[in-house]
């Protein structure tokens, strides 16, 4: 296990920068994921930590020495793969005793060091299958066997489980985190998926034009974004925003450019009288009167089962509905509202951020 920093990290191909001085403190342990849009620079730092892409300023540090000058293999850590890297001649022992083998080491070691991890892993009964004869979860599992029985001191996962099937995501995201709590390791986890991030995490870094938006535990930064960006990616279904001019007073309202007036719970001084996003996530919306409040329609409603998501259009905007109870909804009907939740969200306009 070890401690991994990164400095001011910097990538450019050409004039074109891709990652802008990211700082980035990782502790022994930990489980930080790396979340953010395609494009958003995630895999590229994961690379450069790996040493599998060139740094063009800043410094990577583990156990606190700089490793920018040292080659991949020098560097002592595992990486797993979005498409597993598996040698398809070679049996399941041999693929995660291959790297063993080539740094010289015994065969008793080899064999010691792979029975450990395929117990760890559930492989035992598949030791002498090839690659072929694998279902895609027991190849991940498979990959992930190969870097444990090098005992690294950090662990890289770039986006593994994105070739499953969402039943088998399900199934691998509990798998790998029961792995790291019963190795304790540290662990740089890629993933475009949010709901990944979520359930895995200790630690989240939000990605977006290879800058950090924030950086938090997954309940500090789906409680509190920092601004907009965070709290539209984080959340499924994704928060609901309404744009408008708050009129502040003793029940503060939002009104709308459709000249729908929403009244809300309570809001921030410094969100007065000013041009504002409102955000307010899907489970918080409830029922209201014609009293207190807003109108919508109904456009889409999508049983789930535990759920009903029910797609709306309110002064405009459309916004998702997300209830635990049945509900006998249908296009076109007009439902009433209320959108004064005391988990409603504020933002500034001009600079998305939170207030």
């Amino acid at each position: 296990m070890a401690t991994l920093n990164v400095r001011n990290l910097k990538k450019s191909y050409g004039s074109v920068d891709i990652i802008h001085g990211v700082d980035i403190d990782i502790k022994d342990g930990e489980f930080v994921i790396l979340v953010g849009p395609s494009g958003c620079g995630k895999s590229t730092l994961l690379r450069m930590i790996a040493g599998l892409e060139d740094i063009s300023g800043g410094e990577i540090l583990i156990d606190g020495g700089v490793v920018n000058g040292l080659q991949p293999k020098d560097r002592n850590i595992a990486m797993v793969f979005q498409n597993y890297a598996l040698y398809p001649q070679m049996t399941v022992a041999q693929n995660m005793g291959f790297a063993l083998e080539m740094a010289g080491a015994k065969r008793a070691e080899i064999t010691q060091k792979v029975g450990r991890a395929a117990d760890i892993l559930g492989l035992t009964p598949l030791l002498d299958r090839r690659p072929s004869q694998l279902s895609g979860g027991q190849r991940q599992r498979v990959a992930m066997g190969r870097a444990i029985v090098r005992d690294p001191k950090v662990f890289l996962f770039d986006e593994p489980l994105s070739n499953l099937d969402a039943k088998l995501r399900v199934k691998m995201r509990a798998e790998i985190k029961a792995l790291h709590q019963r190795l304790k390791t540290t662990i740089v986890y890629v993933t475009h998926d949010q709901i990944e991030a979520m359930t895995m995490a200790d630690k989240i870094v939000v990605l977006q034009g290879g800058r950090i938006e924030q950086m938090g535990t997954p309940l500090e930064l789906y409680d509190r974004p920092d601004n907009i960006f965070v709290a539209g990616f984080l959340g499924s279904p994704a928060m609901n925003f309404l744009e408008g001019r708050l009129r502040a007073g003793e029940a503060p309202v939002l009104e709308t450019k459709a000249g729908t007036v929403v009244p809300l719970l309570s809001a921030p001084a410094q969100a007065a009288d000013r041009d504002i996003v409102v955000g307010i996530r899907p489970e918080d919306i409830a029922f209201g009167t014609e009293g207190d409040g807003v109108p919508a329609s109904v456009t889409v409603v999508e049983p789930t089962g535990s759920e009903t998501h029910v797609e709306l259009d309110v002064a405009g905007t459309p916004m998702t509905w997300v209830l635990r109870q049945r509900v006998d909804f249908q296009p076109g009907n007009r439902v009433m509202l209320s959108l004064a939740s005391a988990n409603t969200h504020f933002f500034d306009k001009a600079t998305g951020r939170r207030l």
